[in-house]
């Protein structure tokens, strides 16, 4: 199919469209796939590291709020220049320059130079080219397949990053830091280097793009992807109920070492079994996503994700095993996908093309506002009241987020203009 000089395919069967594995998607996907490995490999990594320079779940949970903050800083700007420049290219240097910090910070490491300041440095700079990146790929995505068949590429690409960055890299860790506590982090660089040389062999025909009208800024340019977002009642929703979730996400992600190491005294190789059973969830929502979205629609679909996730949360605080807290990470991994990516899927579909960019950096950037907010906020509730009491405080943001989404709970309607005032849109199917 040709749109704006640019050639995409698709393949599918009765109706149901699947985005081609040759050509640019192909290359993206593997991209997408291997930064996934290395990216597991330097986020299991750093909590483990840090807890090795301090015993301080604050001073932990810190290494996690920095790793966020970029996004509230610049996450606007991320996708406003995403908008403007060649996208493809925007991503293979993004992914050249965090290969030359992850190996710059693997030699620290190696020569006994590591530091919670290092690492909280680290993880903010690294985050801050990320909001570049992220923004670029979403943008880049409807490029290289048909809008109907986002829904399918959304389930291949998140799907395939959960296996490689949970399945597959979180078990090694142990492995790799046995080596040498500098070893992940020289693996994520090559990571890296493959990635953007992957991203970079993309070929496509750029699509046009209207020229800036007259005294345009990049201000401007942020405002209009805020207003795009405010005025479609289904994201501003979504969005609203995803801010919240992250709140307590940020809690759950910067404890969860915390909690599996010093709760349930399970050591590096439980951690590493709790980051396995939540990609193992995932793979399952993955399969499952597709289904459930046919039977109850996307809104729907995405809040019985959220009130099985809390029941989840609830299980992880209150019982003292590792069994079960594994048994919850998968239940908790297989709803957190299908909220992902039908949460991902709608908002592609329902923005303009020459917005897109905006769009998905204000979703996020508003989205991810609250991950260094919960963090803090999850170190100093394990410091005060135990360290299982960050999940509990999850769960509660979760209940506030599927109290956020009751406005937008009808099932779907047709796909729209973003400025209308419809309640929903159909997910691809």
């Amino acid at each position: 199919m040709d749109r704006g000089g640019v050639v995409t395919t698709t393949t599918g069967t009765a109706g149901v469209r699947a985005p081609a594995w040759r050509g640019g998607f192909g290359r993206l996907w593997s991209a997408a796939v291997l930064s996934s490995f290395g990216d597991s490999l330097r986020t299991a990594a750093l909590p483990l590291l840090a807890v090795t320079l301090t015993d301080r779940p604050l001073l932990i949970a810190a290494v996690t709020a920095c790793g966020y903050l970029p996004w509230i800083l610049f996450g606007l700007l991320g996708g406003a220049v995403a908008d403007r420049v060649d996208q493809r290219r925007a991503m293979w240097t993004v992914d050249a320059l965090r290969a030359l910090l992850v190996g710059a910070f693997a030699v620290a490491v190696a020569l006994g130079h590591a530091s919670i300041g290092l690492l909280v440095a680290l993880a903010f700079t690294l985050t801050a080219l990320q909001t570049l990146f992220d923004n670029a790929a979403t943008s880049l995505l409807p490029v290289l397949v048909d809008r109907d068949a986002l829904g399918s590429a959304n389930t291949r690409l998140m799907t395939s990053q959960r296996i490689a960055g949970g399945l597959v890299g979180g078990p090694v860790v142990p492995a790799l830091l046995a080596a040498g506590a500098a070893v992940p982090f020289v693996a994520d660089a090559g990571t890296y280097v493959v990635a953007a040389l992957l991203v970079a062999s993309v070929r496509i025909d750029a699509p046009e793009r209207k020229p800036a009208p007259a005294g345009s800024t990049l201000r401007r340019e942020i405002a209009e992807g805020l207003r795009t977002l405010w005025r479609d009642r289904a994201l501003r929703g979504l969005c609203a109920a995803t801010a919240l979730c992250n709140i307590g996400m940020g809690a759950q992600l910067a404890t969860l070492v915390v909690l599996v190491t010093g709760w349930l005294d399970a050591g590096p190789v439980g951690y590493a079994a709790a980051g396995a059973a939540f990609t193992v969830g995932g793979l399952a929502g993955g399969v499952v996503n597709g289904r459930v979205v046919k039977r109850l629609g996307a809104v729907r679909a995405v809040l019985l994700a959220g009130a099985v996730q809390i029941a989840a949360l609830v299980v992880m605080g209150t019982v003292r095993s590792l069994t079960v807290l594994v048994a919850a990470l998968v239940v908790f991994g297989l709803m957190g996908m299908v909220w992902n990516v039908n949460t991902t899927t709608l908002m592609q579909q329902r923005s303009p093309a020459e917005l897109l960019g905006r769009v998905a950096s204000a979703f996020r950037t508003l989205a991810f506002a609250g991950v260094p907010l919960g963090a803090l906020l999850g170190g100093a509730v394990a410091t005060a009241w135990g360290l299982n009491a960050p999940p509990l405080l999850t769960a509660a943001f979760f209940v506030l987020a599927l109290g956020a989404l009751i406005p937008v709970r009808k099932p779907d309607v047709p796909v729209v203009a973003p400025d209308d005032d419809a309640t929903t849109a159909h997910a691809a199917r």
